[in-house]
């Protein structure tokens, strides 16, 4: 799955332009490399997005294509 829409079916950014923008401006890496928005994820992948207020990291824990509102926290978990 490309990273800009697991970023938003996980919503951890909540549209896939702004995703894309933020990979575009090199503000998201995975597995210490930056990443364009056509990056295919897959998981295990431990992935860093630089927002104004801070870092934050996570590992990608499962890929889907769809997934509800209270269960998109399921697909990563939040890295110290």
């Amino acid at each position: 799955m490309r990273i800009d829409k697991f970023l938003k079916v996980s919503r951890i950014i909540k549209r896939r332009t702004v995703a894309q923008e933020a990979a575009e401006a090199g503000k998201i890496s995975v597995n210490g490399r930056e990443v364009k928005p056509s990056y295919r994820l897959k998981a295990g992948d431990v992935v860093e997005i630089a927002f104004t207020a801070g870092v934050l990291k996570f590992r990608v824990l499962d890929l889907k294509e769809t997934v509800k509102k209270e269960e998109a926290s399921s697909l990563y978990e939040i890295l110290p």
